[in-house]
């Protein structure tokens, strides 16, 4: 049975305010699920806004990449848990991961470990000190991260092939990056159409921009799910 693309969308809630969100969802009401909420607007809603989304039958995607001390990211993943949060993302470094997935035990948190930022390519990494493909970089953190529980990773279309054939399948890869045919690539340097980072193994798309900056964000939003639908129903079962 074919996925269903209505259910693998996350929407990048990324505007400056609960109420700017409030209006965008109201516009895409009956084509969006899922919600993304990120540094920016968390920062200037807190915890309100995301409790409200789920109050509305809104799965909730808190993107805070979290990269702290164990018990800080601990007692935070475990605060998010309690909010009914779906998706938490925390960098794939030291024991965060670990610690996160202490946090979340109990619940129906699923921890996302982030890779490499999908605004950063070889030189970014290189002026960071990292003298890595970004290839093998994400396939080496991801592959730490699976090892300490994480239940998915954070990674662009453009590593999700080599994703699905070292590491398998039993976990989770969120995209996002993702880009229409065609659309401004913005500060993303490795982006992706969602019907290539479906084939190439992603289980989840984030877009923002495409969708919200649209003359309509519904027609916008309606025309992914079309290309991830035709996608998904083009996968081998």
């Amino acid at each position: 049975m074919s996925l269903d693309a209505s259910q693998r969308l996350i929407l990048a809630l990324d505007v400056p305010s609960a109420d700017d969100a409030k209006r965008l969802l109201l516009q895409l009401d009956g084509v969006v699920s899922f919600c993304k909420v990120g540094l920016e607007i968390f920062t200037a809603s807190g915890p309100d806004l995301v409790k409200w989304l789920v109050s509305q039958d809104t799965r909730v995607f808190l993107d805070l990449k979290l990269l702290d001390i164990e018990r800080t990211v601990r007692r935070a993943t475990a605060q998010a848990a309690g909010l009914g949060v779906s998706f938490l993302t925390v960098h794939a470094a030291g024991k965060t991961v670990p610690s996160a997935v202490e946090g979340a035990r109990g619940s129906d948190l699923k921890v996302l470990a982030v890779t490499v930022l999908t605004s950063w390519d070889a030189g970014d990494l290189h002026d960071a000190g990292i003298h890595l493909p970004v290839e093998d970089l994400v396939l080496r953190s991801a592959r730490k991260a699976l090892r300490a529980g994480s239940h998915g990773v954070i990674a662009s279309g453009r590593e999700a092939a080599s994703l699905r054939e070292q590491l398998g399948n039993d976990f989770l890869i969120v995209t996002p990056g993702i880009r229409p045919a065609g659309a401004s690539t913005d500060e993303q340097k490795r982006v992706t159409t969602p019907a290539d980072a479906i084939r190439a193994g992603a289980d989840y798309l984030v877009v923002g921009r495409p969708i919200t900056q649209a003359p309509s964000p519904k027609d916008a939003a309606l025309r992914i799910l079309d290309e991830m639908q035709t996608a998904f129903d083009a996968l081998p079962t």
